[in-house]
This record gives C-alpha cells, structure tokens and sequence, in this order.
C-alpha cells in the first residue's frame, strides 16, 4: 500500500489545517458552542466555500469525487480542532447513506443541497435496545398506501434536532434482530409525527432522540431496496468508524503536543518537569500510542473502499481496537501529566479527553472490535495446509 500523499491530498491538507488554525482555536470553540445550535453556521459556510462538504461526492452531482483518504485528512484536522459542526453527521454518516444506496434523482436533488451547506442530514440507526448491533432494529415501517408508515423511537441521533431531513433505518419484515427486512427512510425533520429532543452530549457536541408516530413517507423517499437495506448500512458503518479513527488521531496529537509544550514549561523543584526522567518515559509512551493508532487509522482509510465486506470488516475492527486502547492510554497519560488543572473546563486537554472517549463507543468500543477481530480470525490469518 502507498501511504504517501498526492500533491492534492497535500494541499486539501494544508488548507483544513491553515483554516482550523485561523479560526477555530480553543476560545473560538467556545463561543461557537454558545450559539443557538451548538455550533457555528458561518464555520459551517466556510467548509461549503472549500469545498469539503461536497469532498466525497462524484462531481457529477456537484462534489469532487473524494474517497476515505480525502475524509481521512479532513477528519484528523478536525479532531486537532474539536470541531462542533455537523460534518460527521451530514457527509460522512448521511452522505454515505446517499452515496451508496439513493437513486440518480434521490442524489441529483439532495446532494447539491448538501454540498453548498443549505441541508443538514442526520442517520437516525441506534434504537435504545440495539446497542452497537446495527441490525437490531424495532422501530416499524408499514406499508401506506403507495407509500409508508413509520413508527418507533431512535437515540443518540448525531446533531438530529439540527437536520433538515433525517434518513431513519426502520424494519420492513422479519424479526427485530434479522440483518434483512430493513430499510431506510427519508423524513422530514419537521414532519407531522415526528418529535426531536435534542441535548448536549458529553464531549460538547449534540444529539437528539427521534420518536416517530405515524409518520408517512412517499415512496420517492425510500433510499434503495426496502428490505434489503442493511449492506448500504454496514458499509457506510465501516467507512465512518474508518473516519472517526481519523479524527481520534488528530485529538491524539494535539494531546501529545499540548502536554509535550506543559512538560516544559511546569516548574517544580526549581526545575522543569520535564526534565524528570521517569515523565520523559511517560511522553515517549503517549508518542508510540500516537504512531500506531496513526498507522492503523491509515489502514483503515485504505480499506474502507474494499468491497470484500468481511476484509473491511477485519480492517476496521483492528483499527477500532487500536484507537480504542489508545485512547484510554493517552488520556490517561495527558490527565496524569497535566495534574489537577487537567480536570478543570477550563482547559483544553479535559475536552480532548472526553471525545476520544465518546469516539471510543461509536460504532463499537475497543472491547467489541477485539470480539469482532476474533471471530473473524484475527488480522492476519496464516493460511492452514
């Protein structure tokens, strides 16, 4: 594999990073998480004005025919940034909902929309029972005529009070925990039936539950095979998680970097803390944390295109595992390192800690990928004579 970037990548690289470092430093945030929606509408202007909200669409529906590189660069200077507006939400999450299941006029009418940042979307997949089981849907569609019927409750919809239109998996046939019989729906976040209750997660950023009550949907509105829904699903799931890797690592470094820069310049004893060689150690270790998890995020991102559903599962499950570990030990580390103003709201570090520990359990925590590493027979399998 070439992990090299292209001089492109290079350049989208050098812009997000230049535009997160001009605009979106640590006060900045703030001030954008006092806005009325969490976050900053004209930030979110300016990534239309750059292009990355159309960065993974084909051009032919207004985007720039990006893959999970592209998102990959975008993600980890964002996460360097601990940035509040709905990206993930809307072109990753929602956006690959539209990129691999909608039809040509589905993408032709909604995908434009996005890319000039005049519609928000949510993915509205988690039930209050499904845990991390993407397949584990209750909530109901009923035929209606030629359309449907929607009924059910979702959680932890990300940033789903703020969605133009919420893109809900909702089950067609079969039992609650059968991967077929699922399908997905295009809703009106303002819909008659449908009631939002968005909050505040713990990382700053925010989330909705979504109850749906006889909620009609056209058939137009149906995005792919009404029963057959759950690869688009698992697919998107994958390159997500891929992309969430990305970010963690961009909080990894800004961690690594913020403590290095305390290290030397706390005092105690009339020296340095950094001069002692037992925190040095402790430094070194959150560095190697840092250069595995970027390693095996890179993997990820080379693997979230494979079509070989079971190889890009195994990919993403490793990465997941790493980030997941990495996240304990360098939160730990950069807490530790920090002492009791690592703690305080107000300083960064704290808010770092608390998003790689959100990024930790989306789509699975270190724990559940290991499980999932090992029923599919590890990374690296050795061939049996």
């Amino acid at each position: 594999m070439d992990f090299d970037l292209s001089g492109e990548q290079r350049l989208l690289k050098d812009s997000v990073e230049r535009l997160m470092l001009d605009s979106y430093g640590f006060e900045d945030r703030r001030k954008y998480q006092a806005e009325a929606r969490g976050f900053s509408e004209a930030m979110w202007a300016r990534y239309a004005e750059l292009g990355l909200l159309a960065l993974p669409f084909f051009d032919e529906h207004g985007g720039f025919g990006g893959g999970a590189v592209e998102t990959m660069i975008v993600m980890e200077a964002f996460g360097r940034a601990l940035i509040l507006e709905p990206y993930f939400a809307t072109v990753v999450l929602a956006g690959g909902i539209l990129r691999h299941g909608a039809s040509r006029a589905q993408k032709a009418e909604l995908i434009p929309a996005v890319a000039d940042g005049h519609m928000k979307l949510a993915f509205a997949y988690a039930e209050p029972q499904s845990r991390y089981d993407l397949f584990d849907v209750q909530a109901q569609a009923k035929k209606d005529g030629d359309g449907w019927m929607l009924n059910g409750t979702k959680g932890l919809v990300l940033h789903g009070a703020a969605a133009d239109k919420v893109i809900v998996s909702a089950r067609t046939a079969g039992t609650s925990r059968d991967k077929g019989g699922i399908g997905l729906f295009l809703v009106d976040g303002n819909a008659q039936g449908v009631r939002r209750r968005g909050y505040p997660t713990q990382d700053g950023l925010r989330a909705a539950e979504i109850t749906l009550e006889n909620v009609h949907v056209e058939a137009a509105d149906v995005i792919g095979d009404p029963t057959g829904a759950f690869p688009v699903i698992a697919r998107v799931a994958d390159e997500a998680a891929a992309a969430s890797c990305a970010e963690a690592v961009g909080c990894f470094a800004e961690m690594q970097a913020t403590t290095l820069d305390y290290l030397k310049t706390r005092k105690q004893f009339g020296t340095t803390i950094g001069s002692f060689q037992v925190l040095q150690h402790r430094a070194v270790d959150m560095f190697i944390e840092l250069e595995q998890s970027r390693s095996m995020a890179m993997y990820a991102a080379m693997m979230a295109g494979e079509n070989d559903a079971t190889e890009r599962a195994r990919a993403i499950s490793a990465a997941k595992a790493q980030i997941g570990q990495s996240a304990k030990a360098i939160g730990r580390q950069s807490i530790q390192l920090h002492g009791g103003i690592g703690m305080t709201m107000e300083y960064r570090i704290g808010h770092y800690f608390k998003r790689i520990t959100m990024i930790d359990t989306l789509f699975g925590d270190a724990d559940h990928h290991l499980r999932q590493l090992a029923v599919l027979g590890g990374l690296i399998r050795e061939e049996l004579e």
